[in-house]
């Protein structure tokens, strides 16, 4: 068992299905069937049960497979280790990001890094927060850039903090209005939710008038645009050129409604001197671009 096998076993582990794993893999479902029934023989046991909905991995699958996903693990980060041995900065820097950040700020941040140290190799996975905070924890990426407030036992940094905005295409006289407003909702993390909602419970006591339900937070603001109706928004969607009207959401005590994104990463990924380059250049970034 090698390598190619550790990853041809974490791979069906994730799909959980033999056809998705060959077309991941970019091999042929037979050849990938054959190599599963080598292994199943080197270890002398059935290592997954195939069903009509795809695979099952048995009691002895799963402890492979989790054998595999550790020895990846511990491979990727000797080679890592090495790479950073010497004193230029180099090396593989994985960073999991909230898919609203990538959108909005990512690109010009790595711009910028890749152009103070070209020799860093990117790799981005992008998502919902808790899913790139879930990365972190299973150690699938060195640092975390995470929007809202999660539970992280090890080193973080408050990044930024930004204002949650309601945005119209017209002035909107007065707050009170909103519930009798139409609204467009977008999809968002459980936490951002959350936010806007305990502000909402806190100031009416109506629920809002949504008209619109939409999966994404740009076509939400394009339908705000279009004067189709307002939406609470966090301000890193909104560019200078947006011609819309905004007010900024206030808590009880007059202070702004803010939605906080935060840097997490683990001290010891900090010998990565690729990490401690890319931890650095963020907590310095808005004085050096």
């Amino acid at each position: 068992m090698d390598e190619k096998d550790w990853v041809i076993l974490q791979t069906i582990f994730q799909e959980r299905n033999i056809s998705k794993a060959a077309e991941k893999l970019y091999i042929s479902q037979p050849a990938l069937t054959y190599r599963l029934q080598q292994l199943e023989r080197e270890f002398g046991t059935m290592i997954v049960a195939r069903g009509k909905r795809g695979v099952e991995f048995t009691a002895q699958g799963e402890y492979i497979a989790q054998y595999a996903r550790n020895m990846i693990l511990q491979l990727r980060n000797t080679k890592e280790f090495v790479q950073n041995m010497d004193k230029e900065i180099r090396g593989v820097l994985r960073i999991g990001v909230s898919g609203i950040f990538a959108r909005y700020e990512l690109p010009a941040i790595l711009k910028e890094f890749i152009n103070h140290y070209p020799n860093v190799e990117v790799n981005v996975k992008t998502g919902w927060s808790a899913e790139i905070n879930h990365l972190l924890h299973k150690e699938e990426v060195h640092v975390g850039i995470v929007r809202g407030n999660y539970i992280w036992q090890e080193e973080k940094y408050l990044f930024r903090e930004e204002p949650m905005i309601i945005v119209s295409q017209k002035p909107i006289k007065n707050i009170k209005e909103l519930p009798n407003l139409p609204r467009v909702n977008y999809e968002t993390d459980q936490t951002q939710k959350t936010l806007i909602d305990n502000w909402w419970q806190e100031t009416f006591d109506q629920p809002p008038t949504v008209t619109m339900e939409v999966d994404r937070i740009d076509t939400c603001k394009e339908m705000v645009l279009m004067g189709l109706g307002y939406a609470i928004l966090p301000s890193i969607c909104l560019k200078k050129e947006d011609d819309v009207h905004k007010i900024i959401l206030t808590k009880k005590n007059r202070e702004p409604l803010k939605r906080n994104t935060w840097l997490l990463y683990r001290e010891r990924s900090l010998s990565l001197s690729a990490v401690h380059a890319f931890v650095d250049f963020l907590k310095e970034y808005d004085n050096i671009k």
